[in-house]
């Protein structure tokens, strides 16, 4: 068995307890005396502990065996949590995550065995022996080891002499009797897992592993198959050959992590070839009610035993057997073939329908593709769910993280979270973490004022950073504010100027907005000095390019002495959209239907200009005018009419209206990336492929707006 098929999972579950143990620890800072916080987190080390063992990486399993002793004493009331506990066990969830990245990348966890944190921890634990208050459990489990296995080996005895109940075949009995005569010793050996360990046959197999080199396994009950297939309950038998000392063979095999306990016997006895052919001849009648007498009740109980916990796993456990872990890369797969559909589906609503509008086909025929153009609609938004996540998988750490700001920058904040169940695509959500950290750190460290500051200002001493989520048609919105300084755009003017990005007269004529924008050229900072939480510059610049490759956009606004907004807007989904189709001279284009607010036929005499741009005043709102044949170069001239289609889009708060020639209609359209050879205006975020194999560009509103 290879334990590296669990790789994956390990990756994935230590990460989900690591977020539970940081959850638990942050919550454990406000109420101390929270016993069922205390439970979770001891629960989480627990498994964490174990699942590192079975994996064999021991500085993990270590770190995470030293948490569990200090989480052990804080349940059982001998420790107090207090602020330095909860930085060292920071520390600790720091130094895990090390090792899982390091395990990520190489499948190794690397050589650092952070002595110094595990010293820290083990300092909580001496401090309280010193003063007399070690707890009871603490004490049998330092029970020395030669007591344990004085117990273990009376019990060989009792409950341990298994062997006689095994049935061993004609070569087993003869191995035994060789090792015998050759003056070996052969054990029977009873080993119990830990009832809460994940991988049982992981831990048999490590246990297998260790022994090679140091005795030989001639039987195992179940067989070694079953063992590695977990067909098993909590305990395992082996006979082995070795000559080395029960003592130590017991020691290898307890050795092992959440190997709860082992123990049995030695067979001192050769097996009498006379007797057992005797037996067989003589007796095989009573042999024979023997057993079934014994099997009837065994079978009962075994039933019995497996019944409870099947009605147990009923009761609790009907969530997770409807939960299956599916790999991101065959989402992917199956959204391609989705896509395929998709455009195979509009390949024949485009045959089916003629130049002047008209069906080509019998009726029989259109409604089965009426039929088709539903089914593969419902495929899409049900693959769509799938690949959907809880954006609150990734707000999860910003807590912790806002905690370690409070104390570097010496700063009081606090952190209020709203919108966590919003949902958005599995590749959003795996590249949007670090953007809206680097916003979240830029409020605490440039935002927020220090305390002196905010006290003459009549502000409250305890700053507030806000992280809002919500959905905007089919968008998602994700904002991040704060009551603080908010930007001094003076200011912003004043370094351009100072770095040499603006002459003095252009800064002097920069619109609030325009001045702004300058925050997210490279290596602009405000900050009059560097920290290593930020200054360098990057911060704004990065989210920037991060929130656009992902086919968003970034808006900011701010009241000096108030506070910022900084609003994130991404699509739910960058694979398959719903679009309007339009055309522009011969060439057509797609626009995201979220993008879109309404649709306009406008007289020209209602077109006004406002500083030699073109504006109209549609129902109480000026919005200005974008002729799409003029920005994307449309050759040809456009046909003299008097009225003009104008697709009104919207960006958040703002309008704008973009003249297009002819409407196409609506459309599901599958986004086709260009490449990153292709050098293309921003303004045009992809393909499509029409029905009629065509190619249509699809038109980023967000940039014109």
């Amino acid at each position: 068995m290879d334990v590296s098929q669990y790789l994956e999972i390990f990756i994935d579950e230590s990460n989900e307890h690591l977020q539970n143990l940081s959850d638990g620890i942050m919550i454990l800072e406000k109420e101390p005396d929270n016993s069922d916080t205390i439970n979770e987190i001891f629960r989480a080390a627990h498994s964490l502990k174990g699942m590192a063992g079975t994996m064999g990486y021991k500085r993990m399993q270590n770190l995470t065996h030293d948490m569990e002793n200090v989480f052990s004493e804080v349940r059982n009331g001998n420790i107090k949590v207090d602020s330095r506990m909860v930085d060292v066990l920071f520390q600790c969830l720091d130094a895990l995550e090390q090792y899982v990245n390091n395990i990520q990348e190489t499948s190794d966890e690397g050589t650092d065995d952070n002595e110094p944190i595990i010293k820290a921890l083990n300092s909580f634990i001496v401090n309280n022996e010193d003063k007399g208050i070690l707890p009871e459990e603490a004490k049998k489990e330092d029970v020395p080891a030669e007591e344990k296995k004085e117990e273990n080996v009376e019990a060989g005895d009792g409950s341990y002499a298994k062997y006689n109940n095994m049935v061993f075949a004609d070569f087993e009995k003869n191995a035994v009797n060789e090792a015998l005569e050759k003056k070996m010793n052969v054990f029977v050996i009873k080993v119990s897992v830990d009832e809460n360990c994940i991988l049982k046959a992981a831990r048999a197999f490590l246990v297998f592993k260790n022994l090679e080199g140091h005795c030989d396994i001639i039987k195992s009950e179940p067989s070694a198959q079953d063992i590695e297939d977990e067909k098993f309950e909590l305990d395992f038998s082996i006979v082995v050959v070795t000559e080395e000392s029960y003592e130590s063979i017991i020691g290898i095999i307890k050795n092992v992590s959440e190997i709860k306990d082992a123990a049995g016997e030695a067979i001192t006895t050769p097996f009498a070839e006379d007797d057992e052919k005797e037996e067989v001849k003589e007796e095989p009648k009573h042999e024979e009610n023997k057993n079934q007498s014994e099997t009837k009740p065994a079978a009962a109980s075994a039933t019995a035993k497996k019944q409870t916990p099947a009605a147990n796993n009923n009761k609790s456990g009907k969530t997770v057997s409807h939960t299956v872990r599916v790999d991101i890369e065959k989402l992917d797969v199956l959204m391609n073939l989705v896509s395929e559909l998709i455009i195979a589906k509009n390949g024949l609503v485009s045959a089916s329908v003629t130049e002047d509008g008209t069906t080509s086909v019998n009726q029989k025929f259109g409604e089965q593709i009426e039929y088709l153009e539903r089914v593969t609609t419902n495929l899409h938004e049900s693959v769509m769910k799938v690949r959907m996540m809880p954006i609150e998988s990734v707000f999860a750490k910003y807590p912790r993280m806002i905690r370690d700001l409070n104390k570097k920058l010496g700063k009081k904040m606090e952190l209020y979270m709203s919108g966590e169940e919003t949902e958005l695509d599995r590749t959003v959500i795996d590249e949007i973490g670090d953007p809206i950290m680097h916003l979240l750190r830029n409020s605490a460290d440039h935002g927020l004022e220090s305390a002196e500051v905010r006290a003459e200002r009549g502000k409250p001493e305890v700053g507030s950073i806000w992280l809002d989520a919500y959905q905007e048609g089919n968008n998602v919105v994700i904002e991040v504010r704060d009551d603080g300084n908010g930007i001094d755009v003076e200011k912003v003017k004043q370094k351009a100027v100072e770095k040499g990005n603006l002459t003095q007269e252009q800064a002097d004529v920069l619109t609030e907005k325009e001045a702004i924008d300058l925050l997210f050229k490279p290596s602009f900072s405000t900050s009059d000095k560097v920290t290593d939480v930020s200054g360098r510059g990057v911060v704004l610049d990065v989210v920037k390019s991060k929130i656009e490759a992902l086919g968003g956009d970034v808006e900011v606004k701010t009241t000096y002495g108030e506070g910022s907004t900084f609003s994130i807007r991404l699509p739910l989904t960058l694979a398959i959209i719903q679009a309007l189709m339009v055309k522009v001279g011969e060439e057509k284009y797609a626009i995201a239907l979220g993008s879109i607010e309404t649709i306009e036929d406008v007289p020209v005499s209602e077109i006004k200009y406002v500083h030699a741009k073109e504006v109209i005043n549609l129902r109480g709102n000026v919005i200005p005018l974008i002729r799409l044949r003029e920005l994307l170069d449309v050759p040809g001239e456009p046909e003299e009419s008097d009225n003009i289609v104008i697709v009104i889009v919207r960006k958040g708060d703002k309008l704008a209206g973009l003249v297009v020639d002819n409407l196409i209609g609506q459309m599901e359209i599958v986004i086709k990336s260009l490449g990153k050879y292709i050098n293309i205006n921003r303004m045009i975020s992809g393909a499509t492929i029409l029905g009629d194999g065509s190619v249509a560009l699809i038109i980023d509103a967000n940039t014109l707006v």
